[in-house]
């Protein structure tokens, strides 16, 4: 690779490779390797170094980071639940849009056929490529510098982008997780509440709450108020907030006095 590849690159990955030859391996096809081969003769043939055993490296430190950060995020999922977010985050479907933003196809080493085949928009092989840059990032630099660049670039987009999006996670069933939760603490089952019903009949939006009951008091502990084009996604993203209170939840609030970010009806 040109020098102002490189840095190119390692400007769109936010990290500066101390040692350049891991970056260019982590772009090299087995392709192009295989065929600088073939063009050496003699004595003086060498084995080019691809990109497939840092790919599996990658993946590995994929699922660890991965795995850690929604450990910590949502410590009320059931493991089910955890296992399938992570599917999706660690998914080819995901990590192609991850590798498109990033503009790796323009910094593949590709062989000639690969080339002239269209390999810089295969999904498979930009996929591959990322998952080697973050082992060779983790290599070169260690796991913290690794979690950093799967948090800014796999993680958090795409769970912020969830939550723009009313919190409808097809991958995640808030409402059962909240279910356990309030189970494990000894709590009454949540009450959902339709609200408010607004906009015309094929354009809806429903405002739902979840309030969150103590055994001692008749008013909510706290309130999560969502709206959504559907009753049932509004009644998640607020199962979402009462989740997320749960979590930061001091153990010694049962019989206080109910906390609500909007007054209840």
């Amino acid at each position: 690779m040109k020098e102002r590849e490189i840095t190119a690159l390692e400007a769109g990955l936010g990290y500066h490779f101390r040692r350049r030859a891991m970056i260019e391996q982590a772009v090299t096809h087995s392709s192009q390797a295989r065929e600088i081969e073939a063009q050496q003769a003699g004595e003086s043939k060498y084995k080019v170094s691809d990109n497939e055993q840092l790919e599996f490296l990658g993946d590995a430190v994929l699922a660890l980071v991965t795995s850690e950060e929604l450990f910590q995020r949502f410590p009320h999922f059931r493991e089910g639940e955890l296992s399938k977010l992570r599917a999706h985050l660690v998914s080819e479907r995901h990590l192609i849009q991850v590798a498109q933003q990033l503009e790796l196809g323009h910094y593949l080493r590709l062989g000639r056929g690969e080339e002239k085949s269209g390999g810089r928009g295969k999904t498979a092989l930009l996929v591959d490529a990322l998952e080697a840059i973050l082992a060779a990032i983790y290599l070169d630099g260690g796991l913290e510098v690794a979690r950093e660049f799967v948090l800014r670039n796999v993680i958090a987009p795409e769970l912020e982008r969830m939550e723009r999006g009313g919190g409808s996670l097809p991958i995640t069933d808030f409402k059962s997780a909240l279910q356990e939760a309030v189970q494990s603490l000894g709590l009454p089952q949540p009450a959902y509440v339709l609200v408010e019903e607004a906009g015309p009949e094929h354009s809806k939006t429903f405002t739902v709450e979840a309030r969150l009951h103590t055994r001692e008091s008749r008013n909510p502990e706290f309130v999560g108020r969502a709206q959504g084009s559907t009753k049932k996604t509004a009644e998640q993203d607020a199962a979402r907030q009462l989740l997320t209170y749960l979590a930061s939840r001091p153990k010694d609030t049962e019989g206080k006095a109910a906390r609500s970010p909007q007054p209840v009806d």
